[in-house]
């Protein structure tokens, strides 16, 4: 068995279900007009092929390298009766695209 072909944990996503929002910032910009990268917050369970093939699909466009990063959620000031607030934990993910291939968000 391949091991492309199980799933670790989480269940079976579809493209629109991994690629949850482009994060739009004054870095990403830098990155997609210089680098050709464009960064997006995607689901936990998904991994970087996935990632790769959700965008090729969901964009029209050749992914190059997927890099990732899991993000921690920060501490903030709300509490929930005794309890700290905080932030849920997400996933960022970096796709670097073909040099004749582009995404506009806007």
């Amino acid at each position: 068995m391949n091991h492309s072909d199980k799933r670790i944990r989480g269940p079976e996503l579809k493209p629109h279900q991994i690629v949850l929002r482009p994060l739009i910032t004054e870095k990403s910009t830098h990155q997609s007009q210089h680098r050709n990268a464009y960064p997006f917050e995607v689901n936990p369970w998904a991994t970087k092929d996935e990632i790769k093939a959700a965008i090729q699909e969901l964009f029209n466009v050749r992914v190059q390298k997927v890099r990732t990063q899991n993000r921690m959620g920060k501490r903030v000031k709300r509490r929930i009766r005794v309890h700290g607030g905080r932030q849920s934990h997400w996933k960022k993910a970096i796709v670097m695209l073909h040099p004749e291939d582009s995404i506009s968000f806007f």
